[in-house]
């Protein structure tokens, strides 16, 4: 190796900022370690001392901990534990039934955060076990963290690069940067370039003097930024939130209010103490506070996302936070990557067309053919498929020709910043040096050989790769090789490499379209090839894609080249999370695939990242929906889910938020009117389960396909609060009229029961409409059930009921269906969603509903 000393100006920080844009890396070193000698014993352990060892962190923003505690220390799960410790101490676990659901809630919550923190946590861009330093002039063997800043680190072919540095010796490298930076061919670096964490050496070898070590490197930056713990955006959730909100708020006044209510209505705190009537009081208290609480919807909801989110894993979609089921239902924008998404990602061999004396290339050769002709340019297309270190494109010439038997006399390794490569025979029919690489690289100036130049543009214009098989009589001595000199050659064949558009992709963006969501391209390829494969998937574009060298950098700017231009080539990592930002800011809800760890922050910052089931682990880390199998087309089917979920959410919410609305209603009458409350617990249990509960859950998960409309929250308090209102009154009245005919106690809160019900099973009916053979058959079962849990002794008895005498059993029926025909009106005036629009998600081949 050759040590020259770099001197171009940059910075570590400014490194990593090129990375992450997809630039060349260039980076300066503040002091100079002899690449010979490297640090001393003593310069090493100094590095340690002061913390400059590559020691990375390990852990996510958030602990196992501090899970448990957003989870249980809620005010609304304090308000249920007080309620149940309070009725247990008294020995009324009967009345204790709705603990239930805030023991699910936290345990559901607990489990899904829980599992985003593992995976968060076994995020790791390195895999390095040990590297070669040069210590004391000696070569030493040593583990990742204990590499320190300024350590002269030896790189060879396959080696994983472990901390950021400047290349300040080499012979040659080639550093594949395709997971950090998107670009798919390996880069030549020289002297003075920076290399970075993350990346690997594909070919040569280099001495590396270390300049950002552990939470400096450009691996552990982009770590910690893809560890870092968010929820996907949910509407649902924000409007489930926004509820516990104004509950939380209105809950201290509203336990005052209901406490001294049931208290004065014993005859005031002194006469209720003394008399042990308080138990009673605080018991009712309880019913009035705990069913206040819309702690069902919360459930509810959670539930619907988790059997979406199993339905959708017998599909191979990993839904990895269950609000993304939710949220690819709200994309209004979807930006694809063209390579493993819209086609399938293999490189193949589709054409070659041999080129004649007069320069002009003759008909194309299909693969098949190619055993039937003859000549030694056949054999040396077949040495560059065969090359042990040839890279995927030519690697797709192996199935078309067998391995050739000569031995090579010098070799040049394809390199991304040459693009090209060449083998030199000295002996035998294939005599001479060929080169094969891109057209540019090999036949030089289009005028030179402009029929050539015509072929390999046409090929770029149908979507696919070109490169130019060349020869040259005279070998090239492997001095002459590693030097790079090749001789001129003449152009003797142009081949045609392609990818197969995926058979299902343009069905899938009709889909999307016709659902009035964007699809953006973003791809790194040439605009021309990125340009022709968008049209073979029934993109309507004239002309090329727009070449994203040239987006620029003003958000404003930025964002009026994305409202005109829906296919972009030549987008670098950074860019495409410029890109979403920019449509982000623009008001819209953005999906993002990707494959890649070069996509990994495109994907978080995304509203919703779908990663391909055989991306980087980094990748599929941070996305909310996994690919398992790489089939794009199953998005239509995950959108279908999601908007089921929406639909059914909002049909359930309107039953809940009408039981919340008329709970409050209710505490807040009978307590400022100092009246007894007429429920117990376990009767308030028994209410919601006949016409909440139990008809919710089924509710929740029926087939629905309504179009998503945003503002689900509002349109379903227009219709809840005038409903819950006007059942809170039937109730206050209905008890009014029981205790003024003198009626037990028992029978007053049984005659309430019934009226409540009744007005429930109005809701309930709404909810379910329009009306099916299943949804009536819920509507009869929940009332069959109520006339059983009055009559029949066992249940009878458990919830204490009494049946009412007549008189005000047909009184506690008749406000309950006055008070249901003004729900109806309110049903009526509360202002309509739009028409349902149903659309059925297209069925890729194989996939089953």
């Amino acid at each position: 190796m050759t040590a020259e000393t770099p001197a171009r100006p940059s910075s570590p920080d400014d490194a990593t900022a090129a990375a992450i844009a997809g630039e060349p890396v260039r980076q300066r070193l503040l002091t100079t370690t002899d690449p010979a000698v490297g640090l001393t014993a003593a310069e090493v352990a100094a590095r340690v001392a002061d913390g400059r060892a590559n020691r990375l962190a390990h852990a996510s923003s958030r602990t196992l901990m501090s899970i448990l505690r957003a989870n249980l220390f809620t005010l609304f799960n304090l308000v249920i534990a007080v309620c149940t410790a309070v009725l247990l101490l008294l020995g009324r676990w009967q009345d204790a039934l709705f603990s239930f659901a805030a023991i699910s809630n936290v345990v559901i919550g607990v489990v899904q955060e829980h599992g985003a923190k593992r995976k968060l946590d076994s995020l790791a861009l390195l895999h390095v076990q040990r590297s070669t330093v040069v210590r004391d002039g000696e070569r030493l063997d040593v583990a990742m963290e204990q590499l320190v800043q300024d350590d002269i680190l030896l790189l060879r072919l396959g080696d994983q690069v472990p901390a950021d540095g400047v290349i300040v010796a080499t012979e040659g490298i080639d550093v594949d940067e395709s997971l950090l930076t998107g670009e798919s061919e390996p880069q030549l670096k020289h002297v003075g370039d920076g290399v970075l964490s993350g990346s690997a050496v594909s070919a040569g070898s280099a001495a590396v003097q270390l300049t950002s070590v552990g939470g400096d490197s450009f691996a552990a930056r982009l770590t910690a930024e893809a560890r870092r713990f968010s929820l996907v955006h949910s509407e649902l959730r924000a409007a489930l939130d926004r509820v516990v909100r104004w509950i939380s708020i209105a809950l201290v006044p509203l336990i005052a209010i209901v406490l001294n209510g049931q208290m004065q209505a014993r005859g005031g705190w002194a006469a209720a103490i003394e008399s042990g009537a308080w138990q009673d009081a605080v018991v009712l208290a309880t019913a009035a506070i705990s069913a206040s609480v819309p702690q069902g919807l919360i459930l509810m909801t959670s539930i619907a996302f988790a059997v979406a989110a199993v339905k959708l894993a017998r599909r191979q979609v990993l839904v990895q936070e269950l609000a993304a089921v939710e949220g690819l239902a709200r994309v209004d924008v979807i930006c694809l990557d063209k390579t493993g998404t819209l086609t399938e990602g293999d490189v193949e061999l589709l054409s070659v067309a041999p080129v004649g004396d007069d320069g002009s290339p003759g008909d194309a050769l299909a693969p098949d053919d190619l055993g039937h002709a003859s000549g030694a340019w056949l054999d040396a297309l077949a040495w560059f498929g065969h090359d042990e270190s040839a890279n995927a494109t030519a690697k797709a010439i192996v199935p078309a020709l067998p391995r050739p038997a000569d031995r090579a006399s010098a070799v040049i390794g394809f390199s991304s910043a040459r693009r090209r490569s060449a083998v030199a025979f000295a002996a035998g029919r294939m005599r001479g040096t060929w080169i094969l690489g891109a057209p540019e690289s090999v036949v030089g100036d289009e005028a030179a050989h402009p029929a050539v130049a015509a072929r390999a543009l046409e090929i770029a214009a149908g979507g696919r790769r070109a490169l130019v098989l060349a020869h040259a009589p005279h070998p090239i001595s492997p001095e002459e090789a590693e030097r790079q000199e090749l001789p001129a050659a003449r152009p003797v064949a142009v081949l045609a490499f392609g990818e197969h558009v995926r058979h299902d992709a343009a069905l899938t963006l009709d889909y999307f379209r016709a659902q009035g969501v964007e699809v953006r391209i973003l791809s790194g390829d040439h605009p021309r090839t990125v340009g022709a494969v968008a049209r073979q998937v029934g993109v309507d574009l004239p002309g090329d894609a727009f070449d994203a060298r040239h987006l620029p950098a003003d958000p404003a700017a930025l964002a009026a080249v994305l409202a005109e231009h829906r296919v972009l080539g030549r987008v670098t990592p950074g860019q495409k999370r410029g890109i979403v930002e920019a449509l982000q800011a623009m008001g819209r809800t953005v999906a993002m695939t990707g494959d890649g760890v070069n996509d990994a922050l495109a994907l978080k910052t995304a509203d919703l990242g779908i990663a391909m089931g055989s991306g980087a682990p980094a990748t599929k880390a941070v996305a909310r929906l996994v690919l398992l199998d790489g089939r794009f087309s199953h998005l239509p089917r995950v959108v279908a889910e999601g908007r089921q979920v929406i639909a059914n959410i909002e049909r359930v919410s309107r039953i809940f938020l009408t039981k919340t609305t008329y709970a409050f209603t209710m505490a807040l009458l009978f307590g400022a009117l100092l009246l007894q409350y007429p429920f117990l617990p376990r009767q308030l249990s028994a209410t919601d389960g006949l016409t909440i509960g139990i008809p919710a859950f089924f509710l929740a998960l029926m087939p629905a396909a309504t179009r998503y409309v945003p503002g689900f929250l509002f349109r379903s308090l227009r219709f809840t609060v005038p409903s819950g209102v006007t059942v809170a009154l039937a109730i206050l009245a209905t008890t009014l009229l029981g205790r003024a005919a003198g009626a037990d106690e028992r029978q007053v809160q049984t005659a309430a029961v019934i009226a409540l019900t009744v007005c429930g099973l109005w809701v309930l009916g709404i909810a379910c409409r329009p009306f099916t053979p299943t949804r009536a058959a819920i509507v009869a079962v929940m009332a069959a059930s109520l006339v059983i849990a009055v009559l029949l002794p066992p249940i009878r008895d458990f919830f204490e009921f009494r049946p009412p005498e007549p008189d005000l059993l047909l009184g506690s029926i008749g406000l309950g269906l006055v008070a249901s025909v003004l729900i109806e009106l309110w049903h009526r005036l509360a202002p309509k969603l739009p028409p349902a629009i149903v659309a059925d998600a297209p069925r890729a081949a194989g996939d089953t509903a």
